[in-house]
C-alpha cells in the first residue's frame, strides 16, 4: 500500500507593484462608509488603484454586508479577474462561512493566485483558501477598521505587500508558555472561528502546521470551552506548535493568561506568545501557508518565530508559477 501523497506547499502569491489595482470586498459584516474611504485614500496613497467592489456597503438583516450571493458574487469576481492584483478584506464581523458556502471554488482554483488580506471572521476564509486552492494568504489589517489606518499595522503591511524579503521575522514579546522549538506552515487565526468550522469543509488546520490563535471579546469561561472544543476535537493533537496573539477585551489579564496556560500548555508542543495580531492597538501581518521556525523560550522577548521564505513571491518568479501552473495544476481539487 503506497503512502499517502503529501500536498505541495501553499503557492505564494505575487508582490504588489505601484500602479496595481486591488479590490476592497466587504465578505462578513456591514462596512462604515467614512472607514472605508480613509481606508481606501491610504491603499491610493501607496501608489494602487482601488476598486471598491459593488456591495460593499450594502447592508442584510442588520450584521451582514448585503446578501450572501451579492458577497459571494463580488469576492468571486475580486479573486478571477486578472485586472485585480490583490482582495483586501473590509472588515470582519460575522458572514464569511455563510459566503464561501455559495463560492464556485473551481472558478476561484483556475485563477491567478493573488494576496488575499483579512483576519478575525476572515479566519475562515483563509483557512479554505489553504485548503481549496492551496494558496497561502495574509492575516492582516482591514481596509475599513481603525487598525488599517494605525501607523505601524499599516507600515507592516505595506512592507509586506510591496518588499516581502524585508520581512522574515515576527515579534514574540511574551514569555513562552511551553518552551521548545517547532518548525511548520502558519496557519490558524481567531480561535472563536476556528471552532466554529468544526464539522465544515475541509480541515480546521493543516497537519504540522504552527497554530495562530488570537481572540476577542470572549470572557475567561468561553475562552476555555472554544479551547476545549479544539482540543477534544482533535485539533491540537495535529499541530506542530502554537503562536498566541493578542486576547483583547477577554476579561482580566491573568484570568485569561491562566485559562490559556491551562489549555494549552500541557499539549506537549511549544506554545509561544505575544505576537502583535488579532484585535489587538498593533496588527502586524502574518503570512499563512509560509514555513517558518518557532523558538519558544521562558524570557519575555526571548522565543523567536523566523519565516523560512518571504511572506510573497517576487513578482517575476511568481508570474513564471503561475505560467507554470497554467500548463499543469498542482494545487488541491477545489470540489
Amino acid at each position: 500500500m503506497s503512502a499517502p501523497r503529501t500536498p505541495p506547499p501553499p503557492l505564494r502569491p505575487p508582490a504588489l507593484r505601484p500602479g496595481d489595482t486591488v479590490a476592497v470586498v466587504a465578505p462578513a459584516g456591514p462596512v462604515e462608509p467614512q472607514r472605508l474611504a480613509h481606508g481606501v485614500r491610504v491603499l491610493e496613497s501607496w501608489g494602487l488603484q482601488v476598486s471598491v467592489t459593488p456591495h460593499a456597503t450594502a447592508s442584510h438583516l442588520g450584521h451582514l454586508a448585503g446578501r450572501d450571493a451579492d458577497r459571494a458574487a463580488d469576492l468571486q469576481a475580486a479573486w478571477t479577474d486578472p485586472r485585480i492584483a490583490a482582495v483586501l478584506c473590509a472588515r470582519g464581523g460575522y458572514g464569511c462561512q455563510r459566503t464561501a458556502d455559495l463560492l464556485d471554488w473551481r472558478a476561484m482554483a483556475a485563477a491567478a493566485p493573488k494576496p488575499l488580506v483579512g483576519f478575525s471572521d476572515v479566519t475562515e476564509l483563509h483557512r479554505l483558501f489553504a485548503a481549496r486552492l492551496g494558496v497561502a494568504t495574509l492575516h492582516g489589517p482591514m481596509v475599513a477598521t481603525g487598525a488599517f489606518t494605525e501607523p505601524r499595522s499599516a507600515a507592516h503591511l505595506r512592507r509586506v505587500l510591496f518588499t516581502p524579503e524585508t520581512v522574515r521575522e515576527l515579534p514574540l514579546q511574551a514569555a513562552a508558555l511551553t518552551p521548545g522549538r517547532a518548525e511548520g506552515v502558519l496557519a490558524g487565526g481567531n480561535a472563536s472561528l476556528l471552532a466554529s468550522s468544526l464539522g465544515g469543509p475541509g480541515p480546521v488546520v493543516p497537519d504540522g502546521c504552527l497554530l495562530l490563535l488570537e481572540e476577542i471579546g470572549e470572557e475567561p469561561y468561553r475562552l476555555d470551552r472554544i479551547l476545549t472544543q479544539l482540543r477534544r476535537a482533535g485539533v491540537f493533537g495535529a499541530v506542530a506548535g502554537i503562536v498566541l496573539g493578542d486576547f483583547t477585551d477577554c476579561g482580566p489579564p491573568q484570568a485569561v493568561a491562566e485559562v490559556l496556560h491551562d489549555r494549552l500548555a500541557g499539549l506537549g508542543v511549544p506554545v509561544a506568545a505575544g505576537l502583535p495580531a488579532g484585535h489587538g492597538p498593533v496588527q502586524l501581518t502574518v503570512p499563512l501557508g509560509v514555513r517558518a521556525a518557532l523558538t519558544a523560550a521562558p524570557g519575555a522577548g526571548a522565543s523567536t518565530l523566523l519565516l523560512a521564505e518571504p511572506p510573497l513571491s517576487p513578482r517575476a518568479a511568481a508570474e513564471q508559477d503561475t505560467t507554470d501552473h497554467d500548463r499543469k495544476d498542482t494545487r488541491p481539487c477545489a470540489s
